[in-house]
């Protein structure tokens, strides 16, 4: 008999490994003998090790070489093979979302009047779509969350109907047994094991709002997943609110294109925000912000040169513009507002601290112009809020609870709590995670 060990923490998970082995057991019995054992790899840190099948003392390592033994003694006809191809291909491994959706698409086309993929019977192209879609964590969160609604009816129905095959029964209750046995026996938990506990503080259940601000200046890539995960993970887990804020603060990089995009990605991911807003709903308020730091002496038009602006705040020099009048100050901004030649040379920068130990701190720039006509309010406004101005005011008016911030941000914290007292907001509670890092 032919064993096959799979890591039930495998990359990816060896699902289509094993539905074909128990699959070749339908057919001709005790063929293979089916384990699943704990962790991530079966050959120390070899992570492609996430399967290995032994026969007659040679060992055929990872999922594809298990594939790849397994169907050579199995009947594949060129249509089995086919769909067996698009499991492995279109299905498996690192493909993008936007594939992936197109794949779900067609699969759902095809099964929308076929009870199989191939043939009138269970085959071999079931064994591997339906282990390659259990392995998929895209189509097992959309499954569990959005169905039919995103994976397609036919799809569903498909799937769920293959999960009863006896086969199938099997595998999935021998990784099930294998995962209570590990926690019976107290089995340590690998190092690679991620989790999303991050130990918010504050929480009160029904009343935890979090928030997703992608910018809309290019596609969702895996740090943003990681991202909105994090966050949609705890505004459910605490039966709270995810906000999906578009941060538009820059109409030179921002299209709605890269916003129709980000939306259709994280419908792919499973995540759904309860609302969905733009930092631009907000810009008369953010604008009305300005005004009150410059009347409290708390914020000064500046005109100095870019290079040296960043060598004063550097060496923690004073702008010669520091301490202007707040009537001047007014004026400028005003300049700036209305985007004239004169107000297009000025900035508006925080009075913080001229050589506080962390330069964020060093009055930075909150407002700053730009003629380029925006995607959503057109050339109503020349001049917008940065990112670190507008988002401490948008969190607290919105309600968010707590905002997770990567930790490239976590010397900008600071900036971020200084800005509450100074405008009179409630505050935000901030939590840091990491950032993704690929060696």
């Amino acid at each position: 008999m032919v064993s096959l060990t799979l890591a039930q923490k495998g990359t990816p998970l060896p699902y289509v490994a094993g539905a074909l082995a128990e699959y070749a057991n339908e057919t001709k019995p005790n063929s293979y003998s089916v384990q699943w054992q704990e962790g991530a790899s079966l050959k120390g840190k070899d992570k492609a090790a996430n399967s290995v099948l032994i026969d007659n003392g040679q060992e055929f390592v990872g999922s594809r070489a298990a594939e790849a033994f397994i169907l050579s003694a199995l009947p594949t006809p060129v249509e089995t093979a086919q769909w067996i191809g698009f499991a492995q291909e279109r299905l498996g491994g690192a493909v993008a979302f936007k594939d992936l959706e197109l794949a779900f698409s067609e699969l759902d086309q095809h099964l929308q009047m076929r009870s199989y993929a191939s043939g009138y019977a269970v085959s071999v192209a079931d064994a591997a779509l339906w282990g390659a879609l259990r392995a998929s964590a895209i189509f097992q969160r959309n499954l569990k969350i959005a169905g039919q609604q995103v994976l397609g009816p036919a799809l569903t129905r498909w799937y769920a109907h293959i999960s009863a095959q006896p086969f199938v029964e099997r595998l999935v209750a021998a990784a099930a047994n294998a995962q209570t046995a590990a926690k019976l026996s107290g089995a340590k938990v690998t190092t690679d094991q991620g989790s999303f506990d991050l130990g918010l503080e504050g929480v009160e259940d029904g009343k935890v709002v979090t928030r997703f601000p992608p910018e809309p200046s290019g596609y969702l890539h895996i740090g943003h997943a990681k991202a909105a995960l994090l966050n949609e993970y705890f505004a459910r887990s605490h039966n709270g609110k995810l906000i999906v804020r578009f941060d538009d603060t820059n109409p030179n990089k921002e299209k709605a294109e890269f916003e129709e995009s980000i939306t259709e990605d994280l419908r792919l991911l499973g995540i759904h925000g309860d609302v969905v807003t733009h930092t631009s709903d907000h810009f008369q308020t953010i604008y009305e912000y300005a005004l009150k730091m410059i009347n409290k002496g708390l914020a000064y038009a500046d005109d100095t040169p870019h290079e040296t602006m960043k060598e004063e705040r550097m060496n923690g020099i004073a702008s010669q513009r520091r301490d202007q009048s707040v009537e001047e100050n007014l004026q400028r901004f005003e300049l700036m507002r209305q985007g004239t030649e004169e107000g297009l040379t000025w900035c508006l920068r925080a009075k913080m601290s001229v050589d506080n130990p962390n330069k964020a701190m060093r009055d930075p720039v909150i407002f700053r112009c730009n003629l380029t006509p925006h995607h959503r309010t057109g050339t109503l406004w020349k001049i917008y809020p940065t990112y670190d101005f507008c988002c401490p005011i948008v969190d607290s008016i919105e309600g968010v609870t707590h905002a997770l911030r990567s930790m490239e941000y976590r010397d900008r914290n600071p900036q971020y709590e200084w800005f509450f007292p100074a405008l009179e907001l409630r505050p935000v509670a901030i939590k840091d995670f990491s950032r993704m890092n690929f060696v």
